[in-house]
């Protein structure tokens, strides 16, 4: 997924109210848009480094919005809207080797009457249904977590696609890694311990967990390589 247009470097004030984010460009602050409602938990130190993407829209009261955070000397892509347009690059792409070579690849689709995963797949007469996680906590210098706050909603997904493989479907979970220099990835157990009970049910019940690293950069976020899943 490539940037629409050059991003902006200044330096973080402070996030609040989920959806804002003050932050020096220069001589002068400006507030941005923050497309992430989660905790971004230790991402949000003052002087932070920040990218930020100009928008032109007139329609739009705020003319920039929060891309990408430098933490810990590790670049962070911090916009969760673009978690499945970087998935969906990457199954088009055949960028995710267990998922490669798709007849059909359906984002957004209604599994039932109160959950939609974020993709459905077919291949032959396989039929596949895909959930994916932005994953932009890291506690130490080489090992991402999830979730970075309690998750119901996530917790809900992983009980849905336990009834999807009851159902004959394939399920799979991608834990998209938007951070540099992560080696690993690992369920955040002691931040959402009820969270970490259902990823054990869901892969004894059969869910495929996949954790990838997306290359980042100031241009592009595309889908690297796969990291290996510790407990």
């Amino acid at each position: 997924m490539e940037f629409t247009k050059s991003l902006v470097k200044g330096k973080l004030i402070k996030r609040y109210k989920r959806f804002f984010a003050d932050v020096k460009l220069n001589k002068k602050i400006v507030t941005a848009h923050c497309p992430n409602t989660g905790s971004m938990k230790g991402l949000l130190d003052k002087d932070n480094e920040v990218y930020l993407l100009p928008n032109n829209n007139p329609k739009r009261k705020l003319k920039y919005g929060l891309e990408i955070i430098r933490a810990r000397r590790n670049l962070v892509g911090v916009n969760t809207h673009f978690a499945n347009k970087i998935v969906h690059h990457g199954l088009k792409n055949n960028l995710i080797k267990e998922l490669k070579d798709n007849d059909l690849i359906k984002p957004e689709v209604f599994f039932n009457k109160e959950t939609r995963f974020d993709f459905f797949l077919k291949k032959k007469k396989q039929k596949f249904f895909v959930e994916v996680k932005n994953v932009t906590l890291f506690r130490n210098e080489n090992t991402a977590e999830f979730p970075d706050a309690i998750t119901s909603r996530g917790s809900k997904h992983l009980l849905t696609l336990i009834d999807a493989i009851k159902k004959g479907y394939k399920a799979y979970l991608i834990y998209l890694v938007q951070i540099q220099n992560m080696k690993c990835f690992k369920i955040a157990k002691d931040i959402d311990p009820s969270y970490y009970k259902n990823y054990i049910t869901a892969r004894k019940a059969g869910v495929n967990f996949l954790a990838y690293k997306a290359k980042i950069n100031t241009h592009e976020i595309i889908i690297e390589k796969k990291i290996k899943i510790i407990s």
